[in-house]
Protein backbone atom coordinates (compact mmCIF):
# COMPACT_ATOMS: atom_id res chain seq x y z
CA UNK A 1 0.00 0.00 0.00
CA UNK A 2 3.04 2.19 1.45
CA UNK A 3 5.13 1.52 -2.21
CA UNK A 4 1.89 2.24 -3.98
CA UNK A 5 1.11 5.44 -2.67
CA UNK A 6 4.71 6.25 -3.18
CA UNK A 7 4.98 5.36 -6.80
CA UNK A 8 1.70 7.08 -7.95
CA UNK A 9 3.73 10.18 -5.69
CA UNK A 10 6.49 9.77 -7.95
CA UNK A 11 4.64 9.06 -11.35
CA UNK A 12 2.81 12.76 -10.36
CA UNK A 13 5.80 15.04 -9.81
CA UNK A 14 7.55 13.25 -12.99
CA UNK A 15 4.16 14.44 -15.04
CA UNK A 16 4.41 17.81 -13.70
CA UNK A 17 7.90 18.08 -14.22
CA UNK A 18 7.01 17.02 -18.09
CA UNK A 19 4.22 19.54 -17.98
CA UNK A 20 6.42 22.27 -16.58
CA UNK A 21 8.85 21.71 -19.20
CA UNK A 22 6.43 20.92 -22.44
CA UNK A 23 3.66 23.86 -21.20
CA UNK A 24 2.35 24.45 -24.57
CA UNK A 25 2.98 28.24 -25.56
CA UNK A 26 -0.21 28.30 -27.28
CA UNK A 27 -2.43 27.57 -23.34
CA UNK A 28 -0.59 30.98 -22.03
CA UNK A 29 -2.55 32.94 -25.13
CA UNK A 30 -5.27 34.14 -22.51
CA UNK A 31 -3.10 35.74 -20.39
CA UNK A 32 -1.84 38.28 -22.99
CA UNK A 33 -2.66 42.04 -22.81
CA UNK A 34 -5.79 42.73 -24.72
CA UNK A 35 -3.97 45.18 -27.28
CA UNK A 36 -1.18 42.09 -27.95
CA UNK A 37 -2.71 38.99 -29.96
CA UNK A 38 -0.43 36.13 -32.22
CA UNK A 39 -1.61 34.67 -35.42
CA UNK A 40 0.38 31.50 -34.29
CA UNK A 41 1.73 30.87 -31.18
CA UNK A 42 3.89 27.68 -31.20
CA UNK A 43 6.59 25.80 -29.18
CA UNK A 44 6.89 25.82 -25.43
CA UNK A 45 6.21 28.70 -23.18
CA UNK A 46 10.39 28.23 -22.46
CA UNK A 47 11.03 28.34 -26.01
CA UNK A 48 8.28 29.87 -28.47
CA UNK A 49 7.59 31.72 -31.56
CA UNK A 50 4.67 34.23 -32.29
CA UNK A 51 3.96 34.81 -35.73
CA UNK A 52 1.78 36.85 -36.98
CA UNK A 53 2.29 39.51 -34.00
CA UNK A 54 -0.39 42.17 -33.98
CA UNK A 55 0.10 45.01 -31.16
CA UNK A 56 -2.96 47.48 -31.04
CA UNK A 57 -4.49 46.75 -34.34
CA UNK A 58 -0.53 47.05 -36.15
CA UNK A 59 1.26 44.01 -37.41
CA UNK A 60 4.31 43.78 -36.05
CA UNK A 61 6.12 40.49 -37.78
CA UNK A 62 6.88 37.45 -35.73
CA UNK A 63 8.36 36.96 -32.29
CA UNK A 64 10.63 34.22 -31.00
CA UNK A 65 11.81 33.84 -27.45
CA UNK A 66 13.74 31.58 -25.14
CA UNK A 67 13.42 32.03 -21.46
CA UNK A 68 16.11 30.97 -18.82
CA UNK A 69 13.76 29.38 -15.85
CA UNK A 70 17.56 29.89 -13.86
CA UNK A 71 16.69 33.56 -13.18
CA UNK A 72 13.15 33.42 -12.12
CA UNK A 73 13.89 32.34 -8.56
CA UNK A 74 15.94 35.61 -8.61
CA UNK A 75 12.92 37.51 -9.40
CA UNK A 76 13.35 38.17 -12.47
CA UNK A 77 12.04 37.23 -15.97
CA UNK A 78 15.11 37.00 -18.46
CA UNK A 79 14.83 36.74 -22.31
CA UNK A 80 16.54 35.88 -25.28
CA UNK A 81 14.37 37.24 -28.20
CA UNK A 82 14.64 37.86 -31.46
CA UNK A 83 11.69 40.07 -34.03
CA UNK A 84 11.73 39.84 -37.42
CA UNK A 85 9.09 42.21 -39.62
CA UNK A 86 10.37 42.65 -43.12
CA UNK A 87 14.00 43.76 -43.56
CA UNK A 88 13.20 44.84 -39.59
CA UNK A 89 15.05 43.51 -36.43
CA UNK A 90 15.50 43.53 -32.97
CA UNK A 91 17.29 40.69 -31.15
CA UNK A 92 19.31 40.21 -27.86
CA UNK A 93 18.90 39.21 -23.49
CA UNK A 94 16.16 41.11 -22.03
CA UNK A 95 15.75 41.10 -18.13
CA UNK A 96 12.28 42.33 -16.88
CA UNK A 97 12.55 43.23 -12.69
CA UNK A 98 9.83 43.94 -10.41
CA UNK A 99 8.82 47.78 -10.41
CA UNK A 100 8.80 47.93 -14.03
CA UNK A 101 12.98 47.86 -14.34
CA UNK A 102 14.96 46.52 -17.85
CA UNK A 103 18.12 45.38 -18.38
CA UNK A 104 18.96 44.79 -21.78
CA UNK A 105 22.96 42.74 -23.16
CA UNK A 106 24.11 42.35 -26.34
CA UNK A 107 20.98 44.14 -28.13
CA UNK A 108 21.26 44.61 -32.10
CA UNK A 109 18.24 46.22 -33.54
CA UNK A 110 17.58 48.17 -37.11
CA UNK A 111 14.10 49.88 -37.20
CA UNK A 112 12.47 52.91 -38.96
CA UNK A 113 11.64 56.03 -37.29
CA UNK A 114 7.90 56.47 -37.45
CA UNK A 115 5.78 57.64 -34.88
CA UNK A 116 3.72 54.39 -35.21
CA UNK A 117 6.47 52.54 -33.52
CA UNK A 118 8.07 55.81 -31.87
CA UNK A 119 5.11 58.20 -30.46
CA UNK A 120 7.28 60.34 -29.78
CA UNK A 121 8.91 61.49 -32.54
CA UNK A 122 8.09 64.95 -34.06
CA UNK A 123 5.55 64.73 -36.89
CA UNK A 124 6.82 64.16 -40.72
CA UNK A 125 10.06 63.06 -39.45
CA UNK A 126 11.41 60.57 -41.04
CA UNK A 127 14.69 57.85 -41.37
CA UNK A 128 16.02 54.61 -40.24
CA UNK A 129 17.56 53.73 -37.21
CA UNK A 130 20.43 51.04 -36.35
CA UNK A 131 21.29 50.21 -32.57
CA UNK A 132 24.04 48.20 -31.45
CA UNK A 133 23.73 48.17 -27.99
CA UNK A 134 26.48 46.23 -25.42
CA UNK A 135 23.97 47.51 -22.47
CA UNK A 136 21.45 49.44 -21.26
CA UNK A 137 19.62 49.25 -17.87
CA UNK A 138 16.13 51.28 -17.50
CA UNK A 139 14.70 51.61 -13.84
CA UNK A 140 10.88 51.77 -14.55
CA UNK A 141 11.31 55.46 -15.17
CA UNK A 142 14.54 56.48 -17.10
CA UNK A 143 17.61 55.29 -18.97
CA UNK A 144 20.14 55.00 -16.20
CA UNK A 145 23.00 53.08 -17.82
CA UNK A 146 23.76 52.83 -21.37
CA UNK A 147 27.01 51.71 -23.40
CA UNK A 148 26.67 50.83 -27.47
CA UNK A 149 25.72 53.49 -30.11
CA UNK A 150 22.82 54.43 -32.10
CA UNK A 151 22.71 55.18 -35.88
CA UNK A 152 20.32 57.23 -37.88
CA UNK A 153 20.37 56.69 -41.72
CA UNK A 154 18.19 59.41 -44.12
CA UNK A 155 16.83 61.58 -41.68
CA UNK A 156 14.43 63.73 -43.42
CA UNK A 157 11.64 66.37 -42.89
CA UNK A 158 8.15 65.74 -44.19
CA UNK A 159 9.07 67.66 -46.99
CA UNK A 160 11.43 65.54 -48.42
CA UNK A 161 14.37 67.93 -46.99
CA UNK A 162 17.18 65.28 -46.33
CA UNK A 163 18.96 65.92 -42.98
CA UNK A 164 21.34 63.63 -43.21
CA UNK A 165 22.88 60.58 -41.31
CA UNK A 166 24.24 60.64 -37.44
CA UNK A 167 25.56 58.60 -34.75
CA UNK A 168 25.21 58.66 -30.83
CA UNK A 169 27.35 57.17 -28.92
CA UNK A 170 27.81 55.89 -25.56
CA UNK A 171 30.60 54.90 -23.92
CA UNK A 172 29.16 53.57 -20.61
CA UNK A 173 29.96 53.71 -17.01
CA UNK A 174 30.48 56.96 -14.88
CA UNK A 175 27.28 59.45 -13.81
CA UNK A 176 23.65 57.61 -13.53
CA UNK A 177 23.00 60.71 -15.94
CA UNK A 178 24.00 58.45 -18.94
CA UNK A 179 26.19 61.31 -22.09
CA UNK A 180 26.64 60.39 -25.16
CA UNK A 181 28.54 62.13 -28.19
CA UNK A 182 26.54 63.11 -31.23
CA UNK A 183 27.89 63.75 -34.76
CA UNK A 184 27.18 63.76 -38.40
CA UNK A 185 28.15 60.66 -40.79
CA UNK A 186 27.68 62.79 -43.60
CA UNK A 187 24.51 65.00 -45.22
CA UNK A 188 23.85 68.64 -45.90
CA UNK A 189 24.75 69.88 -41.61
CA UNK A 190 27.89 69.19 -39.62
CA UNK A 191 27.14 68.52 -36.20
CA UNK A 192 29.23 67.54 -33.39
CA UNK A 193 27.76 67.81 -29.67
CA UNK A 194 26.52 65.76 -26.16
CA UNK A 195 23.30 64.22 -25.20
CA UNK A 196 22.26 63.80 -21.44
CA UNK A 197 20.06 62.12 -20.20
CA UNK A 198 18.62 63.58 -17.19
CA UNK A 199 16.93 62.39 -13.56
CA UNK A 200 13.33 64.15 -14.49
CA UNK A 201 13.42 62.16 -16.84
CA UNK A 202 14.57 63.65 -20.12
CA UNK A 203 17.01 64.82 -22.27
CA UNK A 204 19.58 67.80 -22.67
CA UNK A 205 21.33 68.49 -26.28
CA UNK A 206 24.02 70.81 -26.55
CA UNK A 207 25.65 71.17 -30.09
CA UNK A 208 27.08 73.40 -32.68
CA UNK A 209 25.65 72.77 -36.07
CA UNK A 210 26.97 73.87 -39.87
CA UNK A 211 25.46 74.06 -43.02
CA UNK A 212 27.63 72.12 -45.20
CA UNK A 213 27.86 73.79 -48.88
CA UNK A 214 25.78 70.82 -50.52
CA UNK A 215 22.93 72.01 -48.07
CA UNK A 216 19.29 72.89 -49.45
CA UNK A 217 18.83 76.43 -49.22
CA UNK A 218 16.13 76.58 -46.97
CA UNK A 219 17.70 74.90 -44.40
CA UNK A 220 20.78 76.78 -44.90
CA UNK A 221 18.92 79.52 -44.04
CA UNK A 222 17.59 77.55 -41.04
CA UNK A 223 20.70 76.97 -39.83
CA UNK A 224 21.14 81.02 -39.62
CA UNK A 225 18.30 81.58 -36.68
CA UNK A 226 20.54 79.20 -34.09
CA UNK A 227 22.76 82.62 -33.39
CA UNK A 228 26.32 83.65 -34.77
CA UNK A 229 28.65 81.40 -35.66
CA UNK A 230 31.81 80.77 -34.39
CA UNK A 231 34.92 80.82 -35.84
CA UNK A 232 35.01 77.35 -37.45
CA UNK A 233 31.15 78.54 -39.00
CA UNK A 234 29.50 76.73 -36.46
CA UNK A 235 26.04 77.99 -34.68
CA UNK A 236 25.47 77.07 -30.99
CA UNK A 237 22.13 74.70 -30.41
CA UNK A 238 20.74 73.48 -27.24
CA UNK A 239 17.65 71.89 -26.60
CA UNK A 240 16.21 70.08 -23.46
CA UNK A 241 12.72 68.57 -22.81
CA UNK A 242 11.10 65.99 -19.96
CA UNK A 243 9.29 63.13 -20.31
Amino acid sequence: MKRGVWIGAAALVVFLLVLVAEFPAAWAAGFLPRSVSCQQLSGSIWNATCSGLVVRGASFGDLSWTLRPARLFAGRLNLDVDWMQATNFARGNLEFSPGGALTARDFHATFPLDRQMIPQLPPGIRGSAQADLAGLHFDGKRVTAVQGQLDVHGLAQSDGTPLGDYRLSFPGGGSDEPAGHLSDLGGPLSVDGTLRLTREPGFVLDAHVAARPSAPPDLAQQIQYLGSPDAQGRRPFSISATF
